[in-house]
């Protein structure tokens, strides 16, 4: 066998050309068997299909083996593996390679057939978004060049394009920040821990444990944050209609004593609400606390001339946690922290002496290791900048307005439904309706259903009044008022069953 090509250097694009357009013919045929946004038979007809292709990649037989004829007796079986011996083969491992053609046409459309595939109009259950096809050829470009963020010598024109971008978007959030910067995460859920840690050595360097207050409605990855820094549980106010009560945090703020973070939320997961920032703000003033904001989901706002200010108050914030991998139709990943004042990150400084000598560092090589937690590091800015500058700010901020638009018309028509119910007008792009009548078990058994024909891929969310809900995640700019009544029409088709 020759030496695989390699995807980098002068001869990189000439090797890696033929094996594009492998994958993207592999892509559609996956997509075209599949028909609809995810794999009809569930979890054990999916699982079942991967491993009939992965036993059935063609083997060549060995060299020196004679071809088996009639009368042939059958080869003995193997003797057992024993220490030293090599492991017997596997359809995920084959012994003898079967090339890359067939590897990537059989596993790509292997995973094309098996994919919920958020570009379909149909596929609508998460914070899942289909990437856009600019942004993920920007990545094809970071994955075959393979930057890695961890020391300048590796990664000089990326580090200074991170620098450049990650200090435009923080300025976004912070337009009158001293020094506005931004770290590049994994998601909101790497950056939510980020801001909790940054709190955390704040106060810890005075001896004193940071305590966290949050509303009921916050992602699940701020406890999950506490519990790992070894931090107090956090204290959950009310939220009765779907956003932090006022008085229930005022009243939390004024019982408690020590350094305390606020988190605050501005796109919940369930339901795209987002908490009155600026009035949690003065509430932190008032009792000494800091501000953090999860802008996952709703931070791209910002880019909307006509939604920016539902997010009145971020700037207040010590901390804002983005992601471009919701509503800025990014590939993952594509999360942020940012801050006011890139001051605020010192408490991530980190010293290894191969990535990041004193004396390279006061000689003018950048560090990069006080820029993440995470060590190796790839280039997630170059997509982010290409689909920027792609776009600009009112192309991207009318991407934003289109799914939410889409949102406000698919309320409409649940509105117009007898059959229907709605929970209530979409802050976002989250709408939630269920079957008038149905129970709970009834609206679950209705996705688990519409899941396993491979017809529909709707979430689920408890409401305000506790029931459960069906959810529609809209972030497919493609989609049409015609998919939004299919939608439904599958939802009330399965109702009466």
């Amino acid at each position: 066998m020759s030496t695989p090509s390699l995807a980098g250097g002068p001869a990189g694009p000439d090797a890696l050309r033929p094996l594009v357009d492998t994958v993207l013919d592999a892509l559609r045929e996956g997509a075209a068997a599949r028909v609809g946004p995810l794999p009809p038979g569930g979890p054990a007809a999916v699982t079942a299909h991967v491993r009939r292709t992965l036993a059935a990649a063609p083997a060549p037989a060995p060299a020196h083996a004679a071809p088996a004829g009639p009368g042939t007796a059958p080869p003995a079986p193997a003797a057992p593996a024993g220490p030293g011996t090599t492991p017997p083969e596997t359809g995920a491992i084959p012994r003898t390679g079967t090339g890359a053609h067939e590897a990537l046409t059989t596993l790509t459309r292997l995973l094309a057939y098996g994919a919920a595939d958020p570009a379909h109009p149909h596929c609508a259950a998460h914070l899942h978004t289909p990437p856009l096809a600019l942004a993920a050829a920007a990545d094809l470009a970071a994955a075959a060049l393979n930057p890695s963020l961890d020391s300048w010598d590796q990664a000089p024109a990326a580090a200074a394009l991170e620098e450049s971008v990650t200090r435009a978007l923080a300025t976004e959030a912070y337009p009158t920040g001293p020094d506005p910067d931004a770290l590049v995460t994994t998601g909101g859920t790497e950056a939510n821990q980020l801001a909790l840690l940054l709190a955390r050595e704040r106060h810890g360097r005075l001896g004193a444990t940071v305590q966290t207050v949050c509303g009921a409605g916050t992602h699940h990855s701020v406890h999950r944050a506490a519990w790992l820094l070894g931090l107090p549980e956090p204290v959950t106010v009310p939220a009765p209609d779907g956003t932090l009560d006022l008085t229930a945090l005022d009243a939390v703020l004024a019982g408690l004593r020590g350094p305390l973070l606020v988190t605050a939320t501005a796109g919940t997961t369930d339901t795209g609400r987002i908490d009155p920032l600026t009035e949690i703000a003065d509430l932190c003033d008032a009792h000494g606390a800091d501000l953090h904001v999860d802008a996952a989901y709703g931070g791209p706002l910002l880019f909307s001339e006509t939604r920016r200010h539902l997010l009145a108050g971020l700037d207040r914030a010590r901390t804002v946690t983005l992601d471009l991998h919701k509503l800025g139709w990014q590939p993952l990943a594509a999360g942020l922290l940012a801050v006011p004042d890139r001051a605020l990150l010192r408490p991530l400084a980190h010293t290894a002496d191969y990535l990041n000598a004193d004396d390279d560092t006061e000689a003018g090589l950048p560090d990069l290791l006080g820029r993440s937690l995470r060590t190796s590091r790839r280039p997630d800015i170059l997509k982010i900048a290409v689909t920027l500058r792609a776009l600009g700010r009112t192309g991207l901020g009318a991407l934003v307005d289109r799914v939410c638009d889409l949102a406000q018309h698919l309320a409409d028509l649940v509105e117009k439904r007898p059959g229907l119910e709605l929970h209530e007008r979409p802050t976002l792009s989250t709408v939630l309706f269920r079957p008038a009548g149905a129970d709970d078990t009834g609206v679950a058994a209705i996705r688990r259903t519409l899941l396993t024909e491979g017809r529909a891929v709707l979430g689920r969310a408890r409401g305000t009044d506790g029931r459960l809900w069906l959810k529609a995640t809209l972030l497919n700019p493609h989609t049409t008022p015609d998919d939004l009544a299919q939608i439904l029409n599958l939802v009330e088709g399965s109702t009466t069953r």
